[in-house]
């Protein structure tokens, strides 16, 4: 089996240039697959595990991305969710932040290999990418949990900006446990989609959070 075998099986009958997705992110993983023996991407690099893990986790929730012009991935790590959902939406501009210069590296040769025009790395951290650009929607599979990361991203929710974060299903107690600092923050936080991977791999949830 391959990677594009595994992903013609796994991916939404409904998704958007889903041949080429297909073929592009097979051809992300095994890039990924290769790096990993000098740089620690990821310990998933089983084929189906990975299709559904890495890739299929990103799209799924595509449609709730479709309205932005310009998301950010903050610490996207090897390029999830950022790159898959390039692929997706090619008319949409994919600003990839990763503050870990070797992996920073490793994402913009992914770009300039799979020739995406509709994405951009920065080497930086996102609260610091912020500071000085805009995006529509910010987004991040990795990101900290939410009594760290309201407070880093609030500035840039209170003035337009929104986030949709992936995350497990505990969901609702961590927006739970942040309540005082989103009301601190002026940040609402709600669930605002759940899902559930394929072959039993876990239940995933977007939060949204916005300013007020």
């Amino acid at each position: 089996m391959s990677f594009a075998v595994e992903l013609s099986s796994l991916l939404p009958d409904d998704l958007p240039h889903r041949q080429n997705v297909m073929a592009q992110a097979a051809a992300h993983l095994d890039l990924i697959v290769e790096a990993n023996q000098y740089l620690n991407l990821t310990r998933i690099v089983g084929e189906r595990e990975a299709a559904i893990k890495h890739v299929v986790d990103s799209v799924i929730p595509w449609k709730s991305f479709a309205s932005a012009k310009v998301v950010a991935d903050a610490g996207t790590g090897a390029g999830f969710p950022g790159i898959p959902l390039a692929l997706v939406l090619p008319e949409t501009r994919f600003v990839l932040l990763e503050s870990i210069q070797k992996k920073a590296r490793f994402v913009q040769s992914v770009v300039e290999k799979l020739g995406l025009t509709n994405v951009e790395v920065h080497p930086v951290r996102a609260e610091e990418w912020l500071q000085q650009h805009k995006a529509d929607l910010l987004t991040a599979r990795a990101v900290a949990p939410l009594t760290r990361a309201i407070p880093l991203f609030a500035p840039a929710l209170r003035n337009g900006m929104r986030a949709l974060l992936y995350k497990g299903p505990d969901a609702e107690q961590e927006i739970e446990e942040a309540v005082a600092e989103a009301q601190r923050r002026r940040v609402k936080a709600k669930v605002a989609l759940r899902y559930e991977l394929p072959d039993a791999a876990g239940i995933r949830t977007l939060i949204s959070l916005a300013g007020w």
